[in-house]
């Protein structure tokens, strides 16, 4: 399934790209036939919602390394950017982080998605990306400059709040902003005085100011004959379901 370039560079390139989430629980020959019926870019294991325990997400990324497609982890919580790092020990390439509102918490995403000298992710664990498939270079140093041209941090926007700070998340380091529409929803139902009242019309307002900067995507799955409107956004990111959790 490889295509030769990183995933971290497909979204750098704006590439149109489709995760597919599937529970962590699936086995290899499962996860095999639903990869048949298109071409996914990457795994999508759901871990703000749905339950999953460490041992399991290290052995679903083992077994999706043997098929060569990376997997997207999306973390428990916002407060837990400050464990990235071991998430990212687990075998994910790419980590999502739901309800983002303030810079500082982009920050700390940052820190502990890169080694040094771009981040502060401490190094070390054996089921890391690229090691087990002979993909990373061995060595601390040169291990260390690869994983930092391979991660993939994306943010979720699903308030007012993130609305209205989004380009001040724009950073070095992130890769994405996906839009979550269903707490973006309830936000603005309690928020009746903020000025934009469509989730649609927060994307574009978001995406005018910084579809040119970072790649933007839905962290909601959506259909392929319904993808045009947000293709006209700006956005390059689709999710599509095996999953109802």
């Amino acid at each position: 399934m490889s295509t030769g370039k990183s995933l971290k560079q497909r979204i750098a390139d704006r590439e149109e790209l489709v995760a597919l989430r599937v529970a962590v629980t699936m086995d290899r020959g499962s996860v095999e036939k639903a990869l048949e019926s298109r071409k996914y870019a990457m795994l999508y294991v759901e871990g703000q919602h749905s339950p999953f325990t460490e041992d399991q997400l290290t052995s679903f990324c083992e077994m999706a390394g043997e098929i060569d497609i990376p997997v997207k982890l999306r973390i428990p919580h916002t407060y837990h950017t400050y464990l990235i790092g071991r998430y990212f020990d687990f075998g994910p390439v790419a980590i999502m982080v739901p309800e983002i509102e303030q810079e500082a918490q982009v920050d700390e995403a940052i820190k502990y998605t890169y080694y040094l000298p771009e981040g502060r992710r401490s190094f070390g664990g054996p089921s890391r990306y690229g090691i087990a498939s002979g993909k990373a270079p061995e060595g601390l140093h040169s291990y260390a400059a690869w994983w930092n041209e391979q991660a993939v941090l994306g943010i979720m926007l699903e308030s007012v709040e993130a609305i209205s700070n989004a380009r001040r998340f724009v950073k070095p380091g992130l890769d994405f902003i996906a839009f979550g529409t269903s707490d973006l929803g309830l936000s603005l139902a309690t928020n009746p005085q903020f000025p934009i009242q469509d989730t649609d019309d927060c994307m574009r307002y978001v995406a005018d100011q910084v579809k040119d900067q970072v790649a933007l995507g839905m962290a909601i799955p959506t259909a392929p004959d319904e993808r045009d409107r947000y293709r006209d956004m700006g956005i390059t990111i689709f999710q599509e379901t095996l999953v109802s959790r």
